[in-house]
């Protein structure tokens, strides 16, 4: 938890909100996007009311750092609301699915609540002021235990009218045989979805089809250096993330591609991705800048405040 700042004159409270499979976060950012509180606790597990009250729990302990109440909220979901019914669709939460829960904040908060997709926060966080500032059309993905992505426009989030604009995660990775398709279930239903190859999670199953190795993301990483195993395992990954970035550029050609999630902090990746991605971009060539988060971990909390300012822009 950080420490309560002096509180600064004519500021405009945002309180941010990000609901992850394992931990929930809160921000309080002032108009000047400076931190006055963060903290972080568990996420319930399996229950849409207890996740519901941690949320209220923790607007309110926000509110009370500052002493003041009904400020903007936004919260940023692993999961999409539904643009025909407002319910939550394709959580990986999936306790939340088929659930008003926008409507459900709004009437516990008694206010207007922003909700979006985890990854539209990240893509929000880093138009506005992070790796993304400055470009008209950003594209940016989260490479973490899930596999999603956000696009802005002139610093507004792109929706769409089935609120799926930037689902990257759930299309199949191109140029990939069938076989190959089929060997990787997702919890969506379908086979050899971006999301089974591109998270962390991802490269964990790579690296046991293999090898018949159970290793995660992190050790495999850790190890590429020196293991030829996990070497070989990693470069199938920075080819993976080539072929589905290469695909995201040939369909919207973004001005940046900027990369979230605890894949995103492996250097070797970036200089990988400049070297590849001609291959794969249609005409043999590829200019497009490939961005690490400045943000880190907290754009997404970030980006749940900012939509709490802006939440009108979606």
């Amino acid at each position: 938890m950080t420490k309560q700042s002096d509180k600064p004159m004519n500021s405009r409270w945002r309180v941010g909100i990000d609901l992850g499979g394992t931990k929930t976060e809160v921000i309080l950012l002032d108009g000047a996007n400076k931190t006055h509180f963060r903290a972080r606790i568990g996420s319930p597990q399996g229950d849409y009311e207890a996740t519901l009250n941690a949320i209220k729990e923790l607007v309110e302990a926000a509110e009370l750092r500052v002493g003041e109440a009904a400020l903007p909220v936004g919260v940023g979901i692993p999961g999409s609301v539904s643009g025909l019914t407002g319910l939550v669709k394709n959580a990986n939460s999936t306790w939340l699915n088929g659930q008003p829960m926008a409507a459900d904040l709004s009437h516990l908060l008694q206010r207007p609540v922003g909700l979006t997709n985890d990854a539209n926060c990240l893509a929000l966080s880093e138009a506005s002021d992070g790796a993304g500032q400055g470009y008209k059309v950003v594209f940016a993905a989260i490479l973490g235990t899930g596999c999603g992505a956000g696009i802005t426009v002139n610093g507004q989030l792109l929706k769409g009218p089935n609120g799926l604009a930037g689902e990257w995660g759930h299309n199949p990775l191109p140029w990939t045989p069938q076989t190959e398709l089929n060997q990787r279930p997702c919890f969506c239903g379908r086979f050899g979805c971006n999301e089974t190859f591109l998270s962390g999670t991802g490269l964990a199953l790579t690296h046991r089809l293999l090898w018949e190795e159970p290793l995660d993301a992190r050790n495999i990483v850790e190890r590429f250096q020196n293991d030829p195993r996990a070497a070989r395992s990693l470069d199938d990954y920075a080819d993976h993330l080539a072929r589905g970035l290469a695909a995201v550029i040939n369909l919207l050609d973004p001005d940046v591609i900027v990369l979230g999630g605890g894949m995103s902090n492996v250097p070797t990746l970036y200089d990988e991705l400049a070297t590849r991605l001609p291959a794969y971009v249609l005409g043999g060539e590829c200019e497009t800048p490939i961005r690490q988060a400045i943000h880190g971990d907290s754009s997404g909390v970030r980006g749940a405040a900012w939509l709490a300012q802006d939440k009108g822009r979606i």
